[in-house]
Formats: structure tokens, C-alpha cells, sequence
């Protein structure tokens, strides 16, 4: 316990909010990495590209009904497409009847019409284009707009992957962590895109629960699961996971409070180091063990064979606490 007390105090001054001492004990023996893509392995501030439009509308048009119906949405891709919006100078409308459903898009009532905007699940009208092909391929992710059941238009939105995040997947590799893979509700071309980039294994469309069943499967192997993620679609599995972690600066309240630990700095690299604390404090928790064996083993040996007066065996017995002590405050110098 005090070894670990130690640890998660070196971890806050790291900007590592770990929430027990058993999540230290599960990262120090790990197998599988999972990844949550948007907001994750992503900076989570997506711009539109792209505007195709359908049946006679145009870009303004199919820009203000997605934005409007997306106006009090906090995906990060609701707020590039208001973004977008406000670049061309649009007056939003006002939704009624909104409706969020996680890992597949929003709807909502705007001038007594009915919009959708989300994946091709969400808005099954949606056409199929080679355009549309060619975007995905490029790692953007689509947002299909319909109208009253009518597709009319087509936004592309591209993000930007985090920096540190490919030097933070070789450390973890380097660790011996060689099962990592992608999960995200974006499209197989998209997910693809960015899998092979990294070097990773991928998931695509997947709903909430379809990671939650991921994240089982692999514990039912006997595996233990690292889940990271930044959003609400992601807090099933966070919690399901052995150590769930959240990105705590970029991500939401909800995957915060579902996580084990959460990064309280916008930082990647963080990732690596909450690994490389839990497995130095097995290490230490491991050698305090054996010292106080080792020492018990001993102090009864010398007792029960009269070299050790009982007054002298009784005082000795302080002394292991002194050093297990001793032994774990390294942990609170951890680099």
C-alpha cells in the first residue's frame, strides 16, 4: 500500500489522476492496447474540407442544416461543421426535437423538416459516389445530410493525428505491448487510412456497445485491456476495460468519471510513462516483500536458537517498516 500511495502521488505531479492502487498492479501485466480514434489518437478539432451537395441544393444550404441541427451537439464534429458555418457567415436555426444517437449521428425537427445528419447508418438514404470513396481514403470522415428522408448533401471533415502519438505507440511496443488495435465508428476506408499509418490493427463502425464487446472478447481470453478514450461513446468501454484511461484535458466529463485514470495534460506521451510507473512500483512492491520474508525468516531463526535476547527480537521488529519505508519514497522521485 505505501509503495503504491507513492505512486499515485508521483503520477499527480506528472498529471496522471490514477484512482487506485489495483489499476497500477493490472497496467504492470497488460496485453492489449485498444484506441479510441477521434479526440484520441486525433487532436478531436476536425475542419470540413469538403461539401458535395444532391438534388438541387446548394453548399450554404446543406451547410446551415447540418450546423443547425448540430448546434447544441458536443461532438467535435458538430463544432467543425458550425465552424464552417460561421466562415461562410450562415444564421443557424433553431432545432426541435434533438436527438443524439451515440456511434451513429443526430436528428432533429427544423421548419417543420425533419434532418438527419450522421454515418451511412444513420442516414441509409445516402448515395453512393466514387468522390465520396476517394475522401475516405484519405482518412476523412463523411457526414451525410438528409432531408425529410432525402439525401441531399455529403461534409467531409479531416483531423489531424497527435504528434507524440506514433513515438508514444513505439515506446509501448518497446515495453512488449504488441497488441494494439483501432476501434471507431468511422467508416472501414477512414479507419484504414489511419490504422496503417500508425502501424496498428483496426475496427471500423462500430457502436458503442460494439466496443464493450470487444474489450470482453479479449478478456474472456484471459487478456488484460488498456482502453483509451475521450468520449461519451467511449465510457462503456473504459469502464468495462481492466485500466480504463482518459484523455482528461480533451475529453468529456462522462469518460472521465467511467475511467480507472486520466491524462490531466493534452499529452500522449503520458501514456507510456503511467506504464513504466506501475510496472517500477510491481518492482518495489515486490522487493519490500522479499526483504520482509528474508528478514522474518532470519530475526525467527536467531530467536528460536537463543542468539536474538526476546527484549532485542521485539525492537527488531520495527525495523523492516523502516525500510520498506524507505525502499518505496524512491517511487516519489520517479522521472
Amino acid at each position: 500500500p505505501i509503495a503504491m500511495l507513492a505512486s499515485i502521488g508521483a503520477g499527480a505531479k506528472r498529471g496522471l489522476l490514477i484512482k487506485g492502487g489495483k489499476y497500477l498492479e493490472s497496467l504492470s501485466r497488460v496485453d492489449v492496447l485498444l484506441i479510441d480514434k477521434t479526440g484520441t489518437l486525433t487532436l478531436g478539432k476536425p475542419h470540413i474540407t469538403d461539401i458535395m451537395t444532391l438534388n438541387g441544393t446548394s453548399e450554404d444550404e446543406v451547410l446551415l442544416l447540418a450546423a443547425s441541427v448540430e448546434r447544441y451537439s458536443e461532438h467535435p464534429l458538430a463544432e467543425a461543421v458550425r465552424e464552417a458555418a460561421r466562415g461562410r457567415r450562415l444564421t443557424l436555426g433553431e432545432p426541435e426535437r434533438f436527438e443524439a444517437i451515440p456511434g451513429l449521428g443526430v436528428r432533429a425537427q427544423l421548419n417543420n423538416s425533419l434532418v438527419t445528419v450522421g454515418n451511412r447508418r444513420m442516414v441509409p438514404e445516402a448515395s453512393s459516389f466514387v468522390e465520396t470513396e476517394y475522401l475516405e481514403a484519405q482518412g476523412k470522415t463523411l457526414l451525410f445530410i438528409a432531408c425529410n428522408g432525402k439525401h441531399i448533401g455529403v461534409l467531409a471533415a479531416a483531423d489531424t493525428v497527435r504528434p507524440e502519438v506514433p513515438a508514444a505507440l513505439a515506446a509501448l511496443r518497446s515495453m512488449g505491448i504488441k497488441e494494439m488495435e483501432l476501434l471507431t465508428g468511422d467508416n472501414e476506408r477512414t479507419a484504414g487510412f489511419l490504422s496503417a499509418t500508425l502501424g496498428v490493427r483496426h475496427r471500423a463502425n462500430l457502436l458503442p456497445e460494439d466496443k464493450v464487446a470487444v474489450v470482453k472478447d479479449y478478456q474472456a481470453r484471459g487478456c488484460t485491456v488498456v482502453m483509451v478514450g475521450d468520449g461519451v461513446n467511449d465510457a462503456p468501454a473504459l469502464a468495462q476495460a481492466d485500466v480504463g484511461i482518459a484523455m482528461g484535458v480533451a475529453g468529456t466529463d462522462i469518460a472521465i468519471e467511467a475511467a480507472h485514470i486520466a491524462l490531466m495534460r493534452d499529452d500522449w506521451t503520458l501514456v507510456p510513462d503511467v506504464f513504466r510507473i506501475a510496472r517500477r512500483t510491481l518492482r518495489v512492491v515486490k522487493m519490500n516483500i522479499a526483504f520482509t520474508a528474508v528478514y522474518n525468516v532470519v530475526g525467527l531463526s536467531l530467536a528460536a536458537l537463543g542468539f536474538l535476547p526476546p527484549i532485542f527480537a521485539a525492537a527488531a521488529q520495527s525495523l523492516p517498516d523502516i525500510g520498506i519505508l524507505a525502499n518505496s519514497s524512491r517511487l516519489l522521485r520517479q522521472k
